[in-house]
C-alpha cells in the first residue's frame, strides 16, 4: 500500500472559534457485549481500551445527535449568532438517508438563514476533511463563518452477532465553527488515499460494518506516523514541539502503537475511544471538547488532528489552538 503523500504548507486564514458536543444517554458496557457474544470485559480493554460505547435512542438519528452538537455549541459560546453561518459541512458515514442532508436539515434546525449545507463522505478521516474544505472556502472570500460537524449512529450498522467489530463502534456528534481571520491557524494539511486497500472496511450486503482489523492495524501503523511528520516538516516543525496529538480514535492500542512509532509521549495523544468507542467521523472532535472542557486546551499550543479509515483515506491538520479557555 502507498505511503501517504507529502503536501507543502499552505497560507490559511482559518482558526477555530467555537466547540461544543453531544453523545446519547444510552451506553453500551463491555458487560453488556458479554452477552451478545463471546467475550469478556478483560479480553476487549486489553485489545481496544474501550470500557463503553453511547447508542442513539431508536428514534435519534444521526442528523439529531449533530443538531444536539451545534446547539450545544450554540449555548456555550452565545455571541454566535446563526443568522451569520454561510456554511455547515457534515461529516458522516450514517447519515438519516441518501438525501436531503444532514447538514440542510442541521441549517434548518438552528435556523441558519443562507447558507451551504454539504454532507461530506469520507468516513473516519471526514471531519478533518471537513475541516480542510472549510478553510478551502474561506480563503476563496466567499464565507466567513462554516460550522464544521461530525455525527455517526455506527450502532446502527454494526453486527452484533460479529465478536470482531460489535466491541467497537458507538454514536456521538462534535462540532466547531471556522472563521475567517486576520492570521491564520490552519499550519499544513496533508491527504491520501489507497483505494487499492477499500475492501479492508465496507458495508456489507446485509448493510453491516465489515472490517479486517489486523490488516487496517498494519497500514495504519505504516502510513499515520509518516503523514504526521509530514504535517510538521511542512512548517519546520519538530515531533518534540507538538503540544497535542489528535488521531482517530478507533482503538488506544493502536493509538500507543502510533504514538511509539513517532516517539511522542502517550499522553500528549488526545482519544475519545474509552468512553465513546470508535465513533468514526465523530471522534476527533469528541475528542477535542473533551479535552477543551478538562482545560487542556490553550491558546497557542500546536495540535496535530489526523483521521484515518475506510477508503483507505487518511486526512491531517496541523493548527494553532486558538480558542480560550471559557471562564
Amino acid at each position: 500500500m502507498t505511503q501517504t503523500s507529502k503536501f507543502p504548507a499552505f497560507a490559511s486564514n482559518s482558526h477555530i472559534t467555537a466547540i461544543g458536543s453531544y453523545v446519547p444517554e444510552k451506553t453500551i458496557t463491555n458487560s453488556d457485549i458479554e452477552k451478545l457474544v463471546d467475550t469478556d470485559n478483560d479480553w476487549i480493554v486489553r485489545r481496544t481500551g474501550i470500557e463503553q460505547r453511547h447508542q442513539a435512542a431508536s428514534d435519534q438519528l444521526t442528523s439529531h445527535l449533530a443538531i444536539a452538537a451545534v446547539r450545544d455549541m450554540l449555548s456555550r459560546f452565545p455571541d454566535i449568532f446563526p443568522q451569520d453561518i454561510d456554511g455547515i459541512l457534515v461529516a458522516t458515514t450514517t447519515a438519516d438517508r441518501p438525501f436531503p442532508s444532514v447538514a440542510s436539515q442541521v441549517q434548518e434546525a438552528i435556523g441558519a438563514t443562507k447558507c451551504l449545507a454539504v454532507d461530506v463522505s469520507a468516513a473516519c478521516a471526514g471531519f478533518v476533511t471537513a475541516l480542510q474544505m472549510a478553510n478551502g472556502l474561506i480563503l476563496t472570500g466567499a464565507y466567513r463563518k462554516i460550522v464544521v460537524i461530525g455525527a455517526e449512529t455506527l450502532t446502527r450498522i454494526t453486527d452484533y452477532t460479529d465478536r470482531s467489530t460489535c466491541i467497537l463502534f458507538g454514536d456521538g456528534a462534535g462540532a466547531v465553527l471556522v472563521e475567517a481571520a486576520a492570521k491564520g491557524a490552519f499550519l499544513s494539511s496533508n491527504a491520501s488515499t489507497d483505494g487499492s486497500g477499500g475492501i479492508q472496511v465496507y458495508i456489507n450486503d446485509s448493510q453491516y460494518i465489515v472490517q479486517n482489523g489486523r490488516e487496517v492495524y498494519k497500514w495504519a501503523l505504516t502510513t499515520v506516523p509518516n503523514g504526521v511528520l509530514d504535517l510538521l516538516q511542512a512548517v519546520g516543525k519538530r515531533i518534540d514541539e507538538l503540544d497535542w496529538f489528535v488521531p482517530h480514535s478507533a482503538n488506544l492500542r493502536m493509538i500507543e502503537a502510533i504514538c511509539e512509532r513517532l516517539e511522542l509521549p502517550p499522553e500528549k495523544a488526545l482519544e475519545s475511544v474509552v468512553r465513546n468507542g470508535n465513533t468514526s467521523a465523530a471522534s476527533i472532535p469528541l475528542a477535542l471538547d473533551a479535552a477543551y472542557k478538562e482545560g487542556k486546551l490553550n491558546s497557542g499550543q500546536l495540535i496535530a488532528l489526523y483521521g484515518f479509515g475506510s477508503g483507505l483515506t487518511q486526512s491531517g491538520l496541523l493548527l494553532r489552538w486558538t480558542l480560550e479557555q471559557k471562564v
